[in-house]
């Protein structure tokens, strides 16, 4: 592994969308009631909280049960579209999200969005940036297995390589609010940390806990992995 002298240890940061990086989910969940509804159906704060973090496949099964009679893509089509309606009237940031952002463009790290929302809701918010902040994004779309299975985090870990061979799953620190999210990551490896916000998270071993993105710096996030390098260093100057 590298040393901290020869280069920094954080060499990029995955980071969830809906409700990491943006406030959708009132979005979703509105949606989601409004689609029920239609349908003769009611549905409850509980079922939405849910649905949080979850693919848009799985949801719409989900909704199907609850009396949607709507082919699943269709559900996920004009739930897409109402919530992609919404932010492009505004588009609700994340407190301190956007600053860290900046602060980690400023200094160099690569950052990738992985979001199991699909290409069009995900290029509405990248588009809203006033940066190239995301070098490329993973979406619900674009992979086979949805959050909670690691692919969509594996798949980024990937794409980041074709750039720089030596960057590993140790390099990378994951970014995640919801259950599935965090499960998604934890299982591909990658350092991640938790911020709660529509439901709360358990104590994951190995997961880092973060009560809010609000000042948070480039700086905290590279030392999280020092932290985690720090025990294999040890071992490896005591050989």
């Amino acid at each position: 592994m590298p040393s901290s002298s020869s280069q920094p240890l954080l060499k990029a940061v995955l980071w969830d969308m809906d409700g990491t990086l943006v406030d959708t989910e009132p979005y979703w969940i509105a949606a989601e009631r409004a689609l029920v509804e239609a349908h003769g159906g009611r549905w409850s704060h509980q079922q939405a909280m849910q649905l949080v973090g979850q693919s848009l496949l799985h949801s719409a099964a989900v909704l199907q049960a609850a009396g949607v009679r709507l082919e699943a893509r269709e559900i996920v089509d004009t739930l897409s579209a109402q919530v992609i309606k919404q932010v492009r009237t505004e588009v609700p940031w994340r407190p301190g999200a956007r600053e860290l952002l900046d602060e980690l463009h400023q200094a160099g790290i690569r950052c990738a969005l992985v979001t199991m929302s699909e290409g069009p809701l995900a290029g509405v918010i990248v588009e809203s940036l006033p940066k190239p902040y995301f070098e490329f994004l993973v979406t619900g779309d674009s992979v086979t297995n949805g959050k909670p299975h690691p692919e969509a985090y594996l798949t980024a870990v990937e794409r980041l390589r074709l750039d720089d061979s030596s960057l590993t799953i140790d390099h990378c620190v994951a970014l995640e609010d919801s259950i599935p999210g965090a499960t998604a990551a934890l299982a591909s490896g990658v350092l991640t940390v938790g911020i709660p916000h529509q439901v709360p998270l358990p104590e994951y071993p190995g997961m880092v806990m973060w009560e809010t993105l609000v000042g948070r710096s480039a700086a905290d996030v590279s030392q999280l992995v020092v932290d985690r390098f720090a025990p294999r260093n040890l071992l490896e100057g005591a050989n």
